[in-house]
């Protein structure tokens, strides 16, 4: 009887032990230990740049292409040092047989009107520019603006006039008015001959007359012949 109840003891011992490893079996499936080929990492665009150096043959076209252009940019430059050699010639030429000019300023304002500030310009270019808040520029009734050679031909004179109000007492309201002129002249200079401008500066109207309509510009013109060397070959102008 004990062997019987042995047996079926460890009968069903071998039938629970079965039973759990199918379960484990079933939860569980057997891992593929087979190894997956490794995937091909994609470059990095500095790798990419690194593992690809510039060939001789491309190294040669860009060098040669750089060296055209150098050579492009040289011929460019002696081209415009030619031009410039010719157009100083040109002007050298004409100013040696050309033609002299003077521009004067003349100031007739009244004490009323400080000359403050006067810029000249001959044919676009400044040629004269002065300024001063204290009036002194206006102190001088007449002063030279310019005394060169020219060359021939016709010219525009450009000036540009600022006064500043100036009164006391009952006319000391004039300090903070200003009052700025604009005129503009054209001449001609024969060649060989010195063409002298006289620039006037002066008020216009009468006691009734505005302010603002008061400063104005006046222009006397006088073509004389130029001085020639003395005996000592010293140029007088």
């Amino acid at each position: 009887m004990r062997g019987k109840v042995a047996l079926s003891v460890v009968v069903a011992c071998l039938w629970a032990g079965g039973a759990v490893a199918v379960a484990q079996t079933e939860e569980a499936p057997p891992s593929d230990t087979s190894t997956a080929p490794p995937s091909e990492a994609l470059p990095t665009p500095a790798a990419s740049a690194t593992a690809a150096p510039i060939d001789a043959g491309t190294y040669a076209v860009r060098l040669r292409d750089l060296e055209q252009r150098i050579n492009e940019l040289k011929e460019q430059i002696f081209r415009s040092k030619a031009r410039l050699s010719l157009l100083a010639e040109t002007v050298l030429e004409g100013v040696v047989g050309g033609g002299q000019a003077v521009i004067v300023h003349e100031n007739r304002m009244s004490e009323g009107f400080k000359l403050v500030r006067v810029v000249y310009a001959l044919d676009g270019a400044p040629i004269f520019t002065k300024a001063d808040e204290e009036g002194a520029i206006g102190d001088q009734e007449e002063f030279e603006v310019y005394n060169g050679s020219i060359v021939p031909g016709e010219h525009t004179l450009t000036v540009n006039l600022e006064y500043r109000g100036h009164g006391y007492g009952v006319f000391s309201y004039l300090k903070g008015y200003r009052f700025k002129v604009r005129s503009t002249y054209t001449f001609s200079v024969p060649e060989g001959r010195v063409a002298t401008l006289v620039v006037v500066g002066y008020e216009k109207g009468g006691p009734t007359t505005p302010l603002e309509e008061r400063p104005a510009v006046r222009f006397i013109e006088r073509i004389e012949r130029q001085a020639r060397p003395d005996a000592e070959g010293e140029g007088v102008r």
